[in-house]
């Protein structure tokens, strides 16, 4: 796919915080607040909510994860690239029945689903864990490795030939 999505937001940079680290954390936060706390995204007719525990400097804990990396969960540092896509979960989520993402299922640590969405050279993946009457965002990230891209649409295409809903 190539071109801009032109539902997708524009980034969020951390010198409209006139480069103040501290305060690009509260603006993007409340960004995320206003898309995932004070409002909830639906996704196939149900909520989508998100993790709160271990709340950490008075920030639910799925803010973190989505604006970090880092396999080990309390050695996870930020990462600007994250942080300026605060705005693209939240839209993913909503426009999940546009034709540029692709949806699928898997059963890794759970049952997941991935939204993953190829808009110019970014490749930008939702992860949601699939409970009964809900859906918990897990992450959101962008996949960079052109290995790992393919090895997620490869998923998407082996998932469309089961013919299986979400």
């Amino acid at each position: 796919m190539s071109g801009a999505v032109e539902w997708l937001p524009p980034l969020v940079l951390l010198q409209d915080s006139n480069g103040d680290w501290l305060r690009y954390v509260e603006a993007i936060y409340d960004i995320f607040k206003s898309d995932f706390i004070r409002s909830t995204p639906l996704f196939r007719s149900k909520n989508v909510g998100i993790r709160f525990d271990p709340v950490e400097k008075g920030k639910a804990a799925t803010f973190w994860h989505i604006i970090s990396e880092g396999a080990v969960e309390e050695e996870r540092i930020p990462d600007l690239r994250r942080c300026e896509r605060i705005r693209w979960p939240r839209k993913i989520i909503d426009n999940s029945d546009k034709p540029e993402i692709k949806i699928w299922e898997a059963k890794k640590k759970g049952e997941r689903v991935y939204l993953l969405l190829q808009s110019g050279n970014e490749n930008y993946l939702v992860v949601l864990r699939k409970g009964k009457t809900y859906f918990l965002l897990l992450t959101a990230f962008m996949v960079e490795r052109k290995h790992q891209v393919e090895k997620l649409v490869r998923e998407y295409w082996e998932y469309k030939k089961m013919g299986s809903p979400i």
